[in-house]
């Protein structure tokens, strides 16, 4: 009885090898077994790629929501005032800012005015929304006082207005250029509302990294708003900032209690909750046609190790009749797919790797290529095309590809363990 040998033993991974790079000439099947790596490795290098792209897509567009928007608005639901009007305004902000601050996890509360407005500037007219807030709340908003993005000096902020780079482009406008706004709810006379007119220096630029907030966002001393939409004494909302973004649902009760029996709350969560389920789609669909491209490529494994072991019968049927055991005959195939899936696996993750850090490059070189316009920001929403890798994402497309690749090479690696010596050496 043959002597039993340890699993993967050294004269295993030798046969293995020999068979690996045997030429074709030599009952060898290397030009399959290339075809295979460059599958593996083409199809692992998809997967890691679009996997970094979309955490990269979704982490920057979230990353744009919660720098440069409230992390909640505060709110009144509609009322009568004393004067019998219908109303939302807030006319005790500063006590309802108070408390709402004292919550647990809020970070910052900042009373707003909103409007509507026409911009006019060099003969060019633009729809935009103007955002009434303090010096010390604009400066505590990250994506929009970024002294790396900004132009101008947002301390001079109260003696003009800061306006979004799309709005700048779209309007011929720099610093210290004036611009007109337009508002159709001005002064109240005995022939009806008079639009209000007045114009203002721009005295600070910002790119939040959204093309919707750069094109049509000014944001204006909040004084100043109280005046220009005829909001004196009263706040329109409360933007609030909290120290967990992701899990600002949990303080809804709380803020509400704080606010009183008027308030509302709107979350970051609900104004993009249908974006973000539909990112959330798209990512499971995504990685689901990739499995298959990844099991598409594993399955070239197959077809060369079938043609290898057709071709290695007669050396399987003499190692067979010289002591080797089924198990080892297995192993030696098994190496020789589990391979080939180990090494296109590494080869596809360097790939990936490299194409995520270098994005950016490899992006300026298909838009140099194409002519430039490959990306659209008013279509995409962001600027340029981003990619995050993360450990998960690599691991999961790592576990996936050596999952498949070991798994098919078992059937083809079975068939040449059962194959009878005496049939194989039959016609020899």
């Amino acid at each position: 009885m043959a002597g039993r040998t340890a699993p993967f033993a050294r004269f295993e991974w030798m046969i293995a090898w020999r068979y690996l790079r045997a030429r074709r000439a030599e009952g060898g099947v290397s030009v399959m077994t290339w075809i295979s790596l460059i599958g593996i490795t083409l199809a692992v290098f998809a997967l890691i790629a679009t996997l970094a792209v979309r955490s990269g897509f979704r982490a920057e567009f979230i990353d744009t929501i919660v720098g440069s928007n409230a992390h909640v608005t505060v709110y009144n639901a509609t009322y009568v005032n004393e004067g019998g009007q219908t109303t939302r305004v807030m006319p005790d902000y500063t006590d309802v800012a108070a408390r709402v601050r004292d919550v647990a996890g809020v970070t910052r509360v900042a009373p707003l005015i909103k409007g509507q407005v026409m911009a006019n500037a060099n003969s060019s007219n633009a729809g935009v929304q103007v955002f009434g807030i303090t010096l010390s709340d604009l400066k505590g908003i990250p994506r929009i006082a970024d002294p790396e993005t900004g132009q101008g000096d947002i301390g001079r902020f109260d003696q003009g207005v800061a306006i979004g780079s799309g709005v700048a482009s779209e309007l011929g406008l720099g610093l210290g250029d004036r611009i007109k706004l337009i508002s159709p709810d001005g002064v109240k006379g005995p022939f009806g509302t008079t639009p209000r007119v007045k114009s203002y220096d721009v005295v600070y630029i910002f790119s939040a990294g959204r093309y919707d907030i750069d094109r049509t966002r000014i944001y204006m001393p909040f004084t100043e708003a109280q005046s220009y939409f005829n909001r004196e004494g009263v706040a329109d909302e409360l933007e609030v900032m909290v120290e967990h973004p992701e899990t600002v649902d949990s303080l809804s009760g709380a803020l509400i209690a704080a606010a009183g029996d008027r308030a509302l709350v709107w979350t970051w969560q609900d104004a993009s909750g249908a974006f973000l389920r539909a990112l959330d789609i798209e990512d499971n669909v995504m990685f689901v046609i990739l499995s298959i491209l990844v099991l598409i490529a594993a399955m070239n494994i197959i077809s060369g190790l079938i043609m290898l072991v057709k071709n290695k019968g007669r050396d399987i049927g003499i190692l067979r009749t010289m002591g080797l055991t089924e198990g080892s005959v297995l192993r030696v195939f098994f190496i020789c797919g589990a391979s080939t899936g180990l090494i296109g696996t590494a080869m596809g993750v360097a790939l990936g790797c490299l194409f995520a850090v270098y994005i950016d490059q490899v992006f300026s070189l298909v838009n140099y290529v194409s002519g430039g316009g490959v990306w659209d920001p008013s279509i995409r929403g962001i600027y340029a095309l981003p990619a995050k890798l993360q450990v998960n994402d690599v691991l999961s497309a790592v576990a996936l590809s050596l999952g498949l690749s070991f798994i098919v090479t078992i059937f083809p690696a079975r068939r040449a363990a059962r194959m009878n010596p005496v049939e194989a050496l039959r016609y020899e």
